[in-house]
């Protein structure tokens, strides 16, 4: 799934492709997290005494959404400025590459704190909503992180020049 998503974009330009994850990632990763940590607290209130109650989940939600908004704060402020104007600085890409590593690390707990997504038998629709919702999340961030990896942030091969890249043989 990822893959198509990188083969869709790998030649798009680099100010769409931007636009593209400010508005299909940022903005709904702003929406998704308060609105899971809302119900995180709901479940664990209501079902703190439940043997699978996702003890924990909102604290984590709140950390993500914490970690999340910092990182993307420092890509829309500083590094996709510098990438829409043909830039691309290796060390603040490689501090972004960096987080991402963290961010998927987080995506781990999640996924297990959420038993993979599954609720109990008898779940209420809380519950339900809930564990739907976290692994949309997932599924969101990891297809956003693999975009800015293994597109947005790889520079453009300039094309290859003749008599410097390649020669056609008529030169000789």
């Amino acid at each position: 799934m990822h893959q198509q998503l990188i083969d869709q974009w790998r030649s798009a330009p680099t100010q769409e492709l931007i636009q593209h994850i400010l508005a299909n990632f940022h903005e709904k990763h702003r929406r998704q997290l308060p609105e899971l940590i809302q119900l995180a607290r709901k479940i664990e209130d209501v079902h703190n005494d439940h043997p699978q109650c996702p003890s924990g989940l909102a604290d984590l939600l709140t950390e993500m959404s914490n970690e999340l908004e910092s990182h993307m704060m420092k890509e829309e402020q500083i590094l996709f400025p510098m990438l829409a104007g043909g830039i691309y600085p290796s060390g603040p890409i490689a501090v972004m590459e960096e987080e991402h590593g963290e961010h998927d690390v987080m995506l781990g707990k999640l996924s297990q704190l959420t038993n993979l997504g599954m609720t109990p038998r008898g779940a209420c629709g809380s519950w339900i909503m809930l564990y739907e919702g976290t692994q949309e999340l997932i599924a969101d961030l990891q297809q956003h992180i693999a975009l800015e990896n293994e597109v947005l942030f790889r520079e453009p091969q300039a094309a290859p020049q003749h008599g410097t890249d390649f020669c056609c043989g008529s030169c000789q």
